[in-house]
C-alpha cells in the first residue's frame, strides 16, 4: 500500500547513477517541459496511465479561441470549458445561470483553438439533473456539436447512476466532488468542504461511487489537503485538485485567475486564496488601455508611423481637384446639417452639458 501510494504520487526511489546537482536536474526538467512538442490528443486511457505512473496532469480552463490557442501551444493535458465562464466571462454572480447554448458557443471556439487537446465540457446547472434522458441529450450535444472529448458533472453518489448510463453509451465522464459550485444555494455559498471527519468521509465516498460508476477522472475542489490525498490514494482514476493541496494527480485553475486578468490598480475582483497568480495581466491591460485613451484624446495617436497608407503624388493631385469641384456645395450642405442638429439638441441650447 505504501509503495502504491509512493508510485501514484511520483515519489518512487531514484535509480542509482552519476551524481547530478539539484539545480542541473531542475534546469533539465524545466527544459523538457518548455520544449513540449507533442501535438497528439491524449485519450482517457492515456490520462489514467500517466496518473498511475506518477506523472502529474496539467489542466486549465478555456473559454474562447485565443485562450485555447495559448493552452494548445503550451501543452496542457486537459482543457476544461467550465461553467466558471459564467462568472469570469459572462459577468454572472454564480455559475448557475449558464445555459447549454452558452456552453456550446464557447466550447466550439475552444475546439477550434485547440484541435489536439483533450477537452472536457461542463454540463451546466439544470442540464442533467432531471434524469438520464436529459443528461444523455445534452451530453451528446456537447460531444457531437461542440467537439468535447468528455463531459463533467457535479455530485457524487447521487450522480453515480447518471455517470454509469452515460459511460455505457460511450460518453466519457469526469466527476466533480467537494465544493460543487452549482449547488451553492444548498451549500451556503462558496465554502470549503470536508473539514470534519464525517464530511471528509462523505467526499471520499462520493469519489469512490463515481469511479465505480465508470468516471475516468474526478475533480476535487476546496477540501483539506489530507482529504484530497486520501481520495487520490483510494482511487485508481486521476484525481485533479483545485484548492485541494499538492497530493492529487494533477491540478486545474481558472485561466483568468492564474493570469491576474481581472486586476487593475483601483479594484480587484475576488480571486480564490488557493490560486497562485503567475502574472498580472490585468495591470498591463489597464495601463495599455489608459495610454491608448489618453493618446487618442490628445491627438497623439495615430502618428505618422501608424498612418501607413499613402496616395501617389499624381493621384493626390487628382483627388484635390475632385474635392474642389463641389467644395462650396458640400460646405453649404454641411452647414444645413449642423444647423438642424443644433436645433434638435435641446440640452445644447440650454447649456446643460
Amino acid at each position: 500500500m505504501l509503495m502504491r501510494s509512493l508510485i501514484k504520487r511520483g515519489l518512487g526511489l531514484q535509480a542509482a547513477g552519476p551524481c547530478i546537482s539539484s539545480s542541473t536536474r531542475a534546469v533539465r526538467s524545466l527544459s523538457t517541459f518548455y520544449d513540449w512538442k507533442d501535438e497528439r490528443k491524449l485519450t482517457t486511457l492515456e490520462l489514467q496511465h500517466k496518473a498511475r505512473n506518477g506523472e502529474k496532469l496539467a489542466m486549465i480552463t478555456a473559454y474562447d479561441y485565443p485562450t485555447a490557442r495559448h493552452a494548445e501551444d503550451t501543452g496542457f493535458d486537459i482543457l476544461l470549458v467550465g461553467d466558471s465562464l459564467g462568472m469570469v466571462v459572462l459577468g454572472y454572480d454564480t455559475t448557475q445561470p449558464v445555459t447549454m447554448e452558452e456552453t456550446l458557443h464557447h466550447l466550439k471556439a475552444v475546439r477550434r483553438g485547440a484541435p489536439s487537446r483533450f477537452i472536457v465540457a461542463d454540463l451546466p446547472f439544470g442540464s442533467y439533473e432531471l434524469g438520464i434522458e436529459q443528461a444523455f441529450e445534452n451530453s451528446m450535444r456537447l460531444v457531437k456539436e461542440g467537439g468535447a472529448d468528455a463531459v463533467k458533472l457535479e455530485g457524487g453518489i447521487n450522480r453515480a447512476e447518471t455517470v454509469r448510463k452515460l459511460t455505457d453509451v460511450g460518453i466519457a465522464v469526469m466527476g466533480h466532488v467537494g465544493l460543487t459550485p452549482q449547488g451553492i444555494s444548498v451549500l451556503g455559498g462558496f465554502r470549503a468542504q470536508g473539514r470534519t471527519a464525517v464530511k471528509a468521509r462523505k467526499v471520499l465516498d462520493d469519489a469512490l461511487a463515481l469511479e465505480k460508476a465508470g468516471a475516468f477522472g474526478v475533480v476535487v475542489e476546496c477540501v483539506p489537503a489530507q482529504v484530497a490525498s486520501a481520495i487520490t490514494d483510494s482511487l485508481e482514476i486521476p484525481v485533479i485538485g483545485i484548492g485541494a493541496g499538492p497530493g492529487t494527480n494533477g491540478q486545474v485553475l481558472v485561466y483568468h485567475d492564474l493570469l491576474g486578468i481581472q486586476a487593475h490598480p483601483h479594484y480587484k475582483q475576488h480571486v480564490p486564496s488557493f490560486c497562485k497568480k503567475y502574472a498580472e495581466v490585468g495591470l498591463s491591460v489597464h495601463e495599455a488601455l489608459t495610454k491608448y485613451r489618453v493618446e487618442t484624446k490628445q491627438g497623439a495617436f495615430p502618428s505618422e508611423q501608424h498612418s501607413p497608407y499613402k496616395m501617389s503624388e499624381k493621384e493626390g493631385g487628382k483627388f484635390a481637384q475632385l474635392l474642389e469641384q463641389d467644395a462650396l456645395e458640400r460646405a453649404n450642405e454641411g452647414k444645413e446639417v449642423r444647423k438642424k442638429a443644433e436645433e434638435a439638441d435641446e440640452y445644447g441650447q440650454l447649456k446643460l452639458y
